[in-house]
């Protein structure tokens, strides 16, 4: 199939602007891309309805990722912190909706970086509260028609989900109309011990997927198996995009967060660029 190559704005900037997007975009259809990832950090730092405009005279489609900061949680969480949480997720579906993104992707859960002990029993009244909170953030996104797509995250980010069969798990009882896993191989090469097997153990219920390095820089300059990654995504029926996700070490505050502490290409644009062309020569 020829599927579509995206890459997320973060590769350049945090958070995003109409002003960076106004200067990203051109670019980023310039070189090949089909779709552009828009994170929505926090409510109003960008407009959705310039960005469909934008978006749509450059012939590039959007995917939405949602960002778990401090105080969103819907898990082990007073009502009123679930309850924010819950409408900041549903107005990232409406941007979603707004840009013509079919998922929002990212660890709908937890706050990145918040961990703790759990056993099985724990776990598992976790998992049960997470499709509490998750329920109502569902029913929107079906009547909106977008997906819910939860990202397990490596084990230094969160101690919720961290592999795809705890996903699964965790989402067992949530319509797949709605709620899906996004997988991000990154977090991936990380957590599991067969990526390509992990990838077909989420055939059926993959909404989203995103590659770069086994260090965040571009797909292929790595020691990654990506034929296989590649031949497995295809054999779980995903039908949607490959997203390259990266980050920029010039911005501080994303650096920290994302943990980049020196370049990882020659430059953000050549992370992109090569990228793509290694990843078409993949899908050839």
């Amino acid at each position: 199939m020829t599927r579509k190559l995206g890459v997320n704005t973060w590769v350049w900037t945090s958070p995003l602007t109409d002003q960076r997007l106004a200067e990203l975009a051109p670019r980023i259809a310039e070189w090949g891309f089909d779709v552009i990832e828009l994170p929505v950090e926090n409510a109003g730092d960008w407009h959705p309805d310039r960005a469909a405009k934008l978006l749509d005279s450059l012939g590039l489609s959007a995917s939405v990722v949602l960002v778990m900061g401090q105080g969103r949680e819907l898990v082990a969480a007073d009502r009123g912190t679930v309850a924010t949480t819950r409408d900041y997720l549903c107005h990232v579906i409406d941007v979603a909706v707004a840009v013509g993104s079919p998922v929002i992707a990212g660890p709908a859960y937890t706050s990145v970086g918040r961990t703790w002990r759990m056993d099985a029993a724990d776990r598992g009244k976790c998992y049960a509260e997470l499709r509490d909170g998750l329920a109502p953030v569902v029913d929107h996104a079906i009547q909106a028609g977008v997906s819910v797509a939860i990202e397990p995250l490596n084990r230094y980010e969160t101690s919720l989900i961290n592999t795809v069969d705890q996903a699964l798990e965790a989402l067992d009882g949530l319509p797949v109309a709605g709620c899906g896993l996004a997988l991000d191989v990154y977090h991936m090469n990380i957590e599991e011990r067969d990526v390509p097997a992990a990838i077909r153990r989420a055939s059926g219920r993959i909404a989203h997927v995103q590659v770069c390095a086994n260090d965040r820089g571009a797909p292929g300059a790595d020691h990654l198996d990506w034929p296989g990654i590649v031949a497995a995504i295809d054999a779980a029926e995903y039908k949607g995009p490959l997203v390259i996700e990266s980050f920029t070490a010039e911005n501080e505050t994303i650096a920290t967060a994302a943990s980049i502490w020196r370049p990882l290409a020659a430059s953000q644009d050549a992370l992109a660029v090569e990228g793509l062309s290694f990843l078409k020569g993949v899908m050839r």
